[in-house]
């Protein structure tokens, strides 16, 4: 099993600020930012199945840092990313790419190939800080801040997921 530690690198967070792919379009307060250890409240366990994620729905303090561990139990490749439904949708063609390029395989990522689609179109990654991407059966940890008055969703947008209902809400405010 892979443990990965996401969301603190500063190279993430410098490419992610700059925006890559459609993510641009918004900026990257306008859904949160990656979150202080120092100032985590809670930490919520979110598991993958093939097409849906456990729980299905969060509440968030607006404000709040969150520790996310998200784990893949389902036997496909699943992404876990915190967006806008906007956001997600112009995300999908990405993964659609991810997947032409032999990125993203059945039940595995190919990191060589993503390697070479980085170098050939500047994508390919998949290291922004509000999402990870696992195979099966792995384990990482996101942490996150989430902004004020948004709303948001986290999903799977490895093509067909997101439509087969691999989608919750995040209910901001309570």
């Amino acid at each position: 099993m892979v443990f990965a530690i996401l969301a603190l690198s500063p190279i993430n967070w410098a490419s992610f600020a700059a925006g890559s792919g459609d993510h641009k379009h918004h900026k990257a307060t306008d859904i949160g930012e990656p979150g202080k250890k120092s100032e985590v409240s809670r930490k919520i366990e979110i598991t993958m199945f093939d097409n849906y994620f456990q729980p299905p729905f969060l509440r968030i303090k607006e404000g709040e840092t969150v520790h996310f561990v998200i784990t893949n139990s389902g036997e496909l490749v699943h992404e876990f990313n915190i967006a806008t439904r906007e956001m997600h949708k112009a995300h999908i063609p990405e993964m659609q790419a991810m997947i032409e390029h032999g990125v993203i395989l059945v039940d595995k990522i190919d990191w060589d190939a993503a390697k070479s689609m980085q170098k050939k179109i500047g994508h390919g990654m998949h290291d922004e800080p509000n999402s990870v991407l696992l195979e099966p059966g792995e384990k990482a940890e996101l942490l996150w801040k989430f902004p004020r008055n948004t709303k948001l969703e986290f999903a799977c947008n490895v093509p067909g997921h997101y439509d087969a209902g691999m989608v919750g809400k995040i209910k901001l405010g309570y």
